[in-house]
């Protein structure tokens, strides 16, 4: 099949952690995939075209290069599936909150204008489902743990976490006013095989095998809900059921420290870590902890990946990789 309408679904961000892993559940489920992405730099584009590499060939799945701020673009190149699509999945961000501090203007451009554009494309063409890939960033220093939906999300602390607010409104704005059917979910400290080069789990595994120093910001008693990219993707792929307008967490509902995560990763590489701490980012947040009873509630999901597994497998799979992914960038 397709999917659930016979018609198939648009991944943005296709080559990107969460993107790839999505499309991979959905070609996995039988459905057909658009994917889009501009493969910006944002990281090393190695990485991105290694992930797009392990979907391109598979049945069912269509890659264009195209950039979500550019609505004349995505125009031309969805135009030949505009009446078949039933879904936009829209994982196309700029994400990072420190790097959002130095550059907001690209954040708003992509999590804010692209988001608007996916809108204002499903509008013109009759899509009835959105899906918005949002983040726990916007719970800000609230510490009301663990972190529920219906909590504020009015004081965003990074540049990041008010792109990723507006582009909610703006989800909730086209529902209000054209119908469509809405699931943002916040995701919580997403890790795994392949993962993001400027997140901790990748920093860990690549720094430690390679003997560079780990550089901890803060004294590593901050703490984080790490969820597995797969458990994400699951959850990702519920979300195209129809729910009207809901925002869902999901994480792990397990919060482990970054000193903590150093230990697993040591034991897992059988290598010490040479720490050097620094001083805390101010757009950084003590803690991450998720509540997720709506998700479990609306879409029956929970994680199932605990993180000695999760951390294993992303482990494994930068042994085998290592010839290459020793190079990407880190910093």
């Amino acid at each position: 099949m397709a999917d659930a309408q016979g018609n198939p679904v648009v991944v943005t961000g296709c080559a990107g952690f969460i993107g790839a892993q999505v499309c991979n559940r959905l070609l996995a489920e039988g459905r057909e995939v658009i994917g889009v992405d501009n493969l910006n730099e944002a990281y090393d584009v190695t990485l991105k075209r290694w992930r797009l590499a392990q979907v391109t060939d598979r049945p069912g799945f269509r890659f264009y290069p195209a950039d979500v701020t550019d609505l004349e673009m995505l125009d031309r190149v969805l135009e030949p599936h505009r009446n078949r699509v039933s879904a936009v999945i829209n994982l196309a961000a700029r994400a990072g909150v420190r790097y959002s501090v130095v550059n907001p203007w690209v954040y708003y451009q992509t999590n804010v204008t692209g988001t608007l554009n996916l809108l204002e494309w499903c509008r013109r063409n009759g899509v009835g489902k959105f899906v918005l890939a949002s983040s726990s960033s916007l719970y800000g220093a609230s510490q009301e743990l663990p972190y529920r939906e219906d909590q504020r999300t009015d004081q965003p602390l990074s540049p990041y976490a008010a792109s990723k607010k507006a582009a909610e409104s703006l989800c909730y704005s086209y529902h209000h006013l054209h119908g469509l059917d809405v699931s943002v979910f916040r995701y919580f400290t997403v890790y795994g095989p392949a993962g993001r080069p400027d997140m901790l789990p990748f920093r860990l595994v690549q720094w430690i095998s390679e003997g560079h120093p780990v550089v901890v910001y803060g004294d590593g008693t901050q703490s984080r809900d790490f969820t597995y990219v797969d458990d994400i993707a699951r959850g990702t792929v519920a979300g195209l059921a129809p729910l009207g307008y809901e925002i869902i967490n999901l994480g792990s509902d397990a919060p482990v420290t970054v000193a903590e995560m150093i230990r697993l990763v040591e034991e897992k590489l059988g290598k010490r870590a040479n720490i050097r701490y620094e001083p805390s980012h101010p757009a950084d947040v003590r803690s991450t902890w998720a509540d997720i009873n709506v998700a479990a509630q609306l879409l029956g999901w929970e994680p199932e990946t605990p993180i000695e597994v999760g951390l294993a497998n992303t482990v494994a799979w930068y042994l085998r990789e290592q010839d290459w992914a020793r190079s990407i960038a880190t910093a």
